[in-house]
């Protein structure tokens, strides 16, 4: 099947875009790989130090400098149900990689925090950071150049993202993300989204919204919505960095232990030594990157992938933007409906068919790139396949060809929706995206006066103090990465959802974040520059009519141009949010942390370096 010509219509413009920025990627990841070992340049004093306290057999291995050295990164804490079963992965990835002739060193954690936990605490003004703290780690784990692979232990949030920026940065090692997979499925979604309603408009108390939660909530690993964190787990899928289907296979069976080996054993036979070296700069590249968006539209996954793959793609000195998303969601269809687009979980999408059903539909329709590198090394019709157990050890065969159910999974000739769900917005307010696949075609449109907050608090309490059973528009501001760290703004919905099922017309325009948990009210989100930044939200003004119109891609406040452009902007007192629960220490963060739209990164592209000639171009674009 050829690609379809949007897909490849795009896919030329990013490689065209980044071209100055991926050559001067590739060529300092070429000048990083070494013949032979990686810690070969190491001094005898740096090397001793290096395996001192390993296990005599392991250390011969080390001191012979000929196989390889594989790193582990992890973000196991036993706080956080996702992160909680990565506590005997190392142990498991050690003895596989010594079966395979090597030696696994843990080579160093990072942080991970659950924006579960932190929703609407001064905590969550860290969360986006942390990406980038997550990156500053791993490159510290990976520092010691004593490994020749490495494998990426993280599910959740800003983990992944972080974990392979930081890979990225060290692309001339090959990699191998591990996925912990979800919880057994707790309480449907559809009651818990319904106990939350109650619970804010005050019908039901705090005992009973905690015993519902406790019940959505109740075992380890990831939460069973879709969200950022299972996105998170399909966009490594679609970039061929897991071993296939992997994702969505629950902890403590012995198919995720099985998967878990076999990821190891595949970090030793993709090293150098191993002669069919698989660096991850080069499995990350524009395709993949494409491959990437498309799976995350066609599953309406996580609006913060307008963020994190931005960032992702320039670690890689790829350069992508919003246009990117909102001209192959016209053409990307809605193959899933998991909750919050749907009623199903995770684990009912996994039974339906999961990851490997997806890919292929997709790739059949001729809306992703097969020719890719990935893990395997074979293109990506290879992860097309499904983990079974035999005989203790993980085997793979064809995804199925029907869908287990067509409620939750189906093909791409009869999808849920034609196009992904993931709208462009823009006009005198700036730019931002909005997620549709959950809104009801009748809320996509929302003309109304604004109601202008500087802050969630200052919404939820003129929402129980009865002050906005009206039509509306809740312009939510100073929620930027540079105001305050772009918090997500979850308490939100619960609130705006009654009041649309009571019949009022409103919708949500913030700077802020609204995540995976993005549903059926319109919310245009990420608006794009921030206020701090110079952005036209700061000119809103309570009673100013503003249209949202999802379909047409407009968002515009309705005022005339010459008042408009008199207007000076607002101003905030946010010294609140700059000090306490450790926000003083990002200072440096907020102070320097580029736009939404460039992915809130606080770092930046490699500089840019134009081919000697178009020879060397292509040989770089193509050499493995």
């Amino acid at each position: 099947m050829p690609v379809h010509s949007t897909v490849a219509a795009v896919t030329e413009r990013i490689i065209s875009r980044s071209q100055p920025y991926r050559f001067a990627y590739l060529a300092r990841l070429d000048a990083s790989r070494r013949q032979g070992v990686q810690r070969s340049v190491l001094s005898c004093t740096n090397l001793a130090h290096g395996f001192a306290a390993f296990p005599a057999n392991d250390k011969l291995i080390l001191r012979q400098q000929k196989q390889p050295s594989v790193a582990i990164v992890s973000s196991y804490n036993d706080m956080l149900s996702a992160h909680q079963p990565f506590e005997g992965f190392p142990k498991i990835i050690r003895e596989a990689v010594r079966e395979a002739g090597g030696v696994a060193q843990f080579a160093g954690g990072v942080p991970a925090m659950c924006d579960g936990v932190t929703q609407g605490q001064p905590g969550m003004e860290l969360s986006l950071f942390s990406r980038d703290a997550i990156a500053m780690a791993t490159a510290i784990a990976l520092s010691h150049n004593m490994f020749d692979s490495a494998v990426y232990l993280g599910v959740c949030d800003k983990i992944v993202p972080g974990l392979l920026i930081g890979a990225l940065h060290f692309g001339h090692l090959p990699a191998v993300f591990i996925p912990a997979g979800p919880m057994t499925s707790g309480m449907s979604n559809s009651e818990k989204s319904r106990i939350r309603q109650l619970y804010a408009q005050g019908k039901i108390g705090r005992e009973e919204l905690l015993e519902a939660e406790s019940q959505s909530y109740h075992g380890a690993g990831t939460c069973t919505f879709y969200g950022t964190a299972n996105s998170n787990q399909m966009l490594m899928e679609a970039m061929g960095l897991h071993m296939p289907s992997s994702a969505f296979i629950t902890p403590n069976t012995p198919l995720r232990d099985a998967l878990t080996r076999a990821a190891a054993r595949r970090a030793v036979e993709i090293s150098a030594q191993a002669g069919n070296p698989i660096p991850v700069g080069r499995v990350v590249d524009e395709k993949a990157i494409v491959n990437a968006l498309v799976v995350l539209l066609a599953t309406g996954g996580s609006t913060n992938h307008t963020l994190h793959l931005v960032a992702i793609a320039r670690a890689a000195g790829i350069v992508i933007d919003w246009d990117d998303f909102n001209q192959l969601s016209s053409v990307v269809p809605l193959l899933t409906r998991i909750y919050p687009n749907g009623e199903a979980d995770v684990n009912h999408f996994q039974a339906a068919g999961g990851p490997a059903f997806v890919l292929r539909e997709l790739l059949d329709a001729g809306l992703m790139h097969d020719d890719v590198t990935t893990i395997l090394g074979h293109g990506l019709r290879a992860h097309c396949v499904e983990p079974f157990l035999e005989e203790g050890r993980a085997i793979w065969k064809p995804a199925t060809e029907i869908s287990g159910d067509d409620n939750v999974l189906r093909t791409a000739s009869a999808p849920f929706a034609a196009d992904g769900g993931l709208k462009l917005l823009s006009g005198n307010l700036g730019r931002a995206v909005i997620k549709i696949s959950a809104v009801k075609p009748q809320h996509r449109l929302v003309e109304a006066p604004a109601i202008v907050f500087d802050s969630q608090d200052a919404f939820m309490l003129a929402f129980k103090n009865g002050e906005l059973n009206r039509d509306f528009v809740a312009v939510v501001r100073f929620q930027g990465p540079r105001a305050n760290g772009m918090p997500e703004l979850h308490s939100l919905t619960p609130a705006l959802g009654s009041l649309q099922d009571a019949g009022r017309h409103v919708a949500l325009v913030t700077d802020g974040r609204m995540s995976g948990a993005s549903g059926k009210v319109p919310a245009a989100i990420h608006v794009s520059p921030e206020v701090l930044a110079g952005g036209a939200l700061g000119l809103v003004r309570d009673g100013d009519m503003i249209r949202l119109d999802a379909e047409a891609g407009v968002l515009q406040a309705l005022v005339p141009a010459a008042e408009w452009a008199q207007r000076q902007p607002a101003t905030a007192d946010l010294s609140g949010n700059h000090t306490g629960m450790g926000r003083e220490l990002f200072g440096v963060f907020r102070a320097t942390i580029s736009t939404a739209e460039e992915g809130a990164a606080t770092f930046g592209l490699p500089p840019a370096m134009a081919p000697v000639n178009e020879n060397q171009e292509r040989k770089e674009q193509v050499t493995v």
